[in-house]
């Protein structure tokens, strides 16, 4: 599974397709490649709460129905991912919250999708786990680390946040608004608790204590890490995190007296 920031490699002979390219190559037939693509503005914020009222109703007016085979990737997401969503043998799954694969393993990551609670159980995420698949950190922040929603979904917890949401899909020809719900993936987070830049405090701390030091790929500064080792390491960062005490936000609480 590859984050990338195409601007942090540099400038690379062929163009910047060459990245996903090589990577591929170097995973070779066997292998399998994966990227987080998601889906364009607005077509998971109906509902959030994050619109004006008359932004809302002018979405709700005018945004077609998602299609996962033709829609963009989310442009936060990076070049990359866009790229190789479009190249020939890549697949996606039938999401809003959209992964783009090739290789070997694509039926398997793709053979099951829950509509709700997207990142959690059943889902490609976990069955990335269950693969035992690495995380290639390629020049990107250290914040957007997807796969740490996985973890966000399914750590034992009190508190979390969900977000509920509506989806424009296309069912016999005509479009409707579909409902969703998550833990929340947004930049609150799922839990009060959540310091900012989160994520990246967790990649960091696992790569030190790893002793995992990364290399270059062009220019870019990258990390090579496994996905059951940042698991097994965030899931009780998680918890500590969300059990500490904090007045303002639990006032009156039996952990917050």
């Amino acid at each position: 599974m590859v984050h990338a920031s195409v601007r942090a490699v540099g400038e690379v002979a062929g163009g910047p397709d060459e990245i996903h390219l090589a990577i591929r190559d170097a995973l070779s037939d066997d292998g399998t490649l994966m990227m987080y693509a998601s889906c364009p503005q607005y077509v998971d914020e109906v509902g959030r709460g994050n619109l004006t009222t008359d932004k809302e109703a002018e979405v709700l007016e005018k945004l077609p129905p998602f299609d996962a085979n033709t829609a963009r990737s989310a442009r936060d997401n990076g070049a990359l991912v866009e790229m190789f969503r479009t190249y020939p043998g890549s697949r996606v799954n039938q999401h809003p919250a959209r992964f783009v694969a090739c290789g070997r393993q694509v039926d398997f990551l793709f053979s099951h999708q829950p509509w709700s609670y997207a990142f959690g159980h059943q889902s490609a995420l976990e069955r990335f786990v269950e693969l035992d698949g690495k995380i290639l950190l390629l020049g990107c922040d250290h914040d957007t680390v997807t796969f740490l929603h996985y973890a966000e979904h399914i750590v034992d917890i009190p508190n979390k946040r969900v977000a509920r949401f509506k989806v424009p899909v296309l069912e016999h020809g005509r479009r409707l608004w579909r409902e969703m719900e998550e833990f929340d993936t947004s930049g609150d987070g799922v839990h009060a608790n959540w310091p900012d830049r989160f994520f990246a405090k967790i990649v960091d701390a696992h790569l030190a204590e790893s002793g995992n030091r990364g290399g270059l790929i062009g220019d870019a500064a990258s990390h090579l890490i496994s996905a059951r080792a940042l698991l097994a390491h965030a899931l009780p960062v998680m918890k500590a995190i969300a059990a500490e005490c904090h007045p303002e936000q639990n006032e009156g609480s039996a952990a917050c007296p």
